[in-house]
């Protein structure tokens, strides 16, 4: 239902229509800028405006009006483009008449082009003395006055839009999130990596134990799933003989949403042939101290109150040594089924009826009494079998050679040497579809395309996945993950 018009709303569109009056197309067209606002503060530095007045610096610059104060015959007007603000002064002597009552129809919002020459008013404030005047796009709606200390977050969300306009840290975050994934980027076309793109549509679920959407192909007349995970076709990639490939792709996970859960979020997967998981936690380890150095400029972050330290070498740990340093059990020792349910009983810890084996159970307490702990980085190594069906088996074949990398107690990677054994790996995935029988809906689905690429032999491969979205948040010091996603999923407004 649409809503009815303010008052302010109204005189907006009675502006249009005089604009339209005066012969003025109130949606513009093409404008050839010479400057932004940064490149106008560059080009004037520190000189006095006697200096900038003795040899004129003609600019032409074009943004969102954000400030206006109209007086008579002469007014100033603060524009907004992507890199900043600056103030312009415009006067009828300076446009003429006719430009100068088309300015005076503008309102806050309202897009404009200035031409003219830069100045500096009695206060040292960068000026631009308005020459030509150029209405671009009328604003039909007013700007809220205080959106930037709105108390319902959602509604900045919901209005990004409205959200990149007022608030500039929201603006920051959307540059420098492309910046941290370019510098990725380069990191890895340094050491050698290729860039690809693999399907998002896979007609198997596997590469991870998620839940996911399922959409259907009505030419094919079949389901096909969103992709959980980028891993099988790039896995498949270095069989074909690329040897080290990396995307970063969007995935798709039919879960909950919360701070640092949205439906759809960007990870990194890399994959090099002839290494292993020691290739990994260095790359992870380095590529992180890269972007900090590059970008952020700093090794030593503040998230939210916590400094986190990056120039130690990260923490290297056993996730057994974890565990039994919270509950007093060895988990590497001969540990009954009983014992371990008994265990996660007294810890309130829900079982699940495909837990059939020890290892489910160490994993859960992992997650439930350690990880939120885990503030500097840490690596956590030999998760268990059976929650790792894609690893390679430690020399104790209940655990696998798999590490996840947790900061502020969070997941920000997960790296194994991968398995490249078929024969084993076939057995894994039959090991999944019991599980799925059992009631697991994130088990891992046969995969026989991959097996039979496997067949041809997987080369002993070190693979790694990182969250991108995690990253950003905690690198730029954002509470939610809905602050670095621009345009985060939401639950319909009431």
């Amino acid at each position: 239902m649409e809503n009815k018009l303010t008052d302010q709303e109204l005189a907006r569109r009675e502006k249009l229509n005089k604009l339209i009056e005066l012969g003025v197309n109130p949606w513009g067209q093409k404008y050839d800028r010479t400057d932004s606002t940064l490149t106008c503060k560059e080009k004037a530095g520190e000189k006095t405006n006697e200096e900038l007045e003795a040899n004129p610096t003609e600019v032409k610059v074009a943004g969102r009006i954000m400030l206006l104060r109209k007086m008579g015959k002469a007014s100033f007007v603060t524009i907004q483009d992507k890199e900043g603000r600056i103030q312009g002064y415009i006067s009828v002597e300076t446009v003429n008449a006719d430009n100068y009552a088309i300015f005076k129809l503008c309102d806050v919002g309202d897009i404009v082009g200035l031409g003219g020459h830069l100045m500096k008013t009695r206060t040292g404030e960068l000026t631009l003395k308005v020459t030509e005047f150029t209405f671009l796009t009328k604003s039909l709606r007013p700007l809220p006055e205080k959106f930037h200390g709105l108390t319902d977050v959602e509604e900045r969300y919901r209005h990004r839009y409205v959200d990149l306009i007022m608030n500039d840290e929201a603006k920051q975050v959307a540059l420098l999130r492309p910046k941290i994934i370019r510098c990725m980027q380069h990191y890895f076309d340094l050491l050698g990596f290729t860039e690809v793109e693999t399907s998002v549509l896979s007609p198997i679920l596997g590469g991870a134990n998620a839940r996911p959407f399922i959409t259907h192909h009505n030419a094919l007349n079949k389901d096909f799933y969103l992709r959980i995970a980028t891993e099988l076709p790039l896995k498949k990639l270095i069989v074909g003989g690329l040897e080290k490939v990396y995307e970063f792709g969007r995935l798709f996970r039919n879960e909950g949403m919360d701070t640092r859960h949205n439906p759809e979020f960007t990870t990194v997967e890399l994959y090099e042939a002839y290494g292993d998981l020691s290739s990994m936690r260095k790359l992870s380890e380095d590529v992180i101290r890269y972007v900090l150095k590059n970008v952020i400029k700093t090794d030593v972050l503040n998230y939210q109150g916590k400094e986190i330290d990056f120039r130690p070498e990260f923490r290297w740990v056993e996730m057994s040594e974890l565990v039994k340093e919270k509950t007093g059990v060895d988990f590497k020792e001969d540990i009954s089924l009983e014992e371990a349910q008994e265990l996660c009983k007294k810890y309130n810890i829900k079982i699940e009826k495909h837990w059939t084996s020890t290892g489910y159970y160490m994993n859960a307490l992992f997650e439930e009494l350690c990880e939120d702990e885990l503030i500097q980085p840490t690596f956590v190594y030999h998760h268990p079998i059976e929650v790792s069906p894609l690893t390679k088996k430690s020399p104790d074949p209940r655990f696998t050679e798999r590490f996840e990398l947790f900061i502020n107690g969070w997941e920000f990677a997960n790296a194994y040497s991968e398995l490249n054994d078929p024969i084993d790996q076939k057995e894994r995935f039959v090991a999944q579809l019991k599980a799925k029988e059992l009631g697991d809906d994130e088990a891992n689905e046969m995969d026989y395309d991959f097996l039979e690429a496997m067949d041809y032999g997987l080369p002993p491969t070190g693979g790694i996945g990182i969250g991108i979205d995690r990253l950003v948040m905690l690198l730029l010091n954002q509470p939610s993950i809905r602050e670095v996603i621009l345009f985060p999923t939401m639950k319909d407004q009431k």
